[in-house]
C-alpha cells in the first residue's frame, strides 16, 4: 500500500515538473507550479493585510518622491497580464528595506532612504524589486518549497519502518534548505540585478549609481550571514556583477532626465 501510494505520488511530480518548466526573462529555466493570477490574488491579499498592519507614512513629499522614482520604472516596464495597475506605498519605518509583490503592488520603507541616497540609487532598488515580479521568482520560490515538501512526504513513507527516522528527515529538512531552496534564492537575487540595471537604465537612471547603492548597503550591513547561507549574494559579488553589468548595457541617445527630486530632510 505504501509503496503504491510512493509510486503515484512521484508519478504526479513528474508530471508536474514536465508541465511547469518555463524560462525566465533571462533564459533562466524555472518550475512554476501556480498561475499568475492565483500568484496575483496571493499578493493583492497580501498588501492588503500589510497596510492595515504596518503603520503608512504621511510624509507627502517622500512619498512623492518615491512614486516618481517608481513611475519613471514604470513606464519602460511591459503591460502585465495579470493585473491591471501598479500601487506603491510608503511604509513608516527604519527598515533598509523595499519590496514588490504579485499583482504589481510595491513596498518602500522610509529606512531605505537613509542608504540610497540619490534618486539613482533609489531607482536600483525599485528596478530590482520589481526585477522580481517580472520573473516570478514569488511562484518560483512558492513551486519549489510545495514540491519539497512533497519529497519530503515521499522520503518519510520510505524510512518511517528505520529507526534513524527522525534524525534523517532532519538532516534531509536542512539539505533541502541549503541545497535547493538558498541557492535558487541567489541567483532569483542576481537576475533581478541585472533586470533592474537594465529598467533604471532605460528609465533615465545612471546605472552606476546601483554600484554605489551596494557599497551604502555594505557599510549598513555589519554581522550579515556569510554568502553561503544567505539569500543574497554578498555585496562584493553584487557589486563586480553589476560593474560586468553596466559595461554591457547598450547607448541610450537623448537620454530625458527623470526629474525626481528627493527631498530635504526636516
Amino acid at each position: 500500500m505504501r509503496r503504491t501510494a510512493k509510486t503515484v505520488i512521484l508519478s504526479l511530480c513528474f508530471t508536474l515538473i514536465l508541465t511547469a518548466c518555463s524560462n525566465s526573462p533571462t533564459g533562466r529555466s524555472q518550475l512554476l507550479l501556480f498561475s499568475g493570477d492565483q500568484m496575483a490574488n496571493l499578493g493583492q491579499r497580501s498588501f492588503e493585510e500589510m497596510k492595515q498592519t504596518q503603520p503608512i507614512s504621511e510624509d507627502k513629499a517622500v512619498t512623492a518622491y518615491v512614486q516618481c522614482v517608481t513611475e519613471a520604472i514604470l513606464k519602460v516596464v511591459p503591460p502585465q497580464s495579470d493585473f491591471s495597475e501598479w500601487e506603491v506605498v510608503v511604509f513608516d519605518s527604519e527598515q533598509v528595506n523595499a519590496f514588490a509583490l504579485p499583482g504589481g503592488k510595491v513596498g518602500v520603507y522610509t529606512g531605505l532612504l537613509d542608504v540610497a541616497e540619490t534618486p539613482d540609487q533609489l531607482a536600483a532598488v525599485i528596478g530590482h524589486e520589481i526585477g522580481h515580479v517580472l520573473s516570478e521568482h514569488s511562484n518560483e520560490r512558492l513551486s519549489r518549497s510545495q514540491l519539497a515538501a512533497l519529497g519530503l512526504t515521499i522520503t518519510g513513507m520510505s524510512l518511517s519502518d528505520s529507526p534513524h527516522a527522525a534524525m534523517a528527515m532532519a538532516g534531509l529538512g536542512l539539505g533541502v534548505q541549503v541545497g535547493i531552496l538558498l541557492p535558487y534564492n541567489r541567483a532569483q537575487e542576481s537576475e533581478s540585478d541585472k533586470i533592474g540595471l537594465q529598467l533604471m537604465h532605460q528609465a533615465g537612471f545612471n546605472p552606476s549609481a546601483s554600484v554605489d547603492l551596494w557599497r551604502n548597503m555594505a557599510k549598513a550591513s555589519d554581522g550579515a550571514p556569510p554568502e553561503l547561507l544567505s539569500t543574497h549574494p554578498s555585496p562584493d559579488t553584487r557589486i563586480k556583477a553589476l560593474e560586468t553589468g553596466i559595461t554591457r548595457l547598450p547607448d541610450i541617445p537623448h537620454r530625458m532626465a527623470t526629474g525626481c527630486q528627493r527631498p530635504s530632510k526636516s
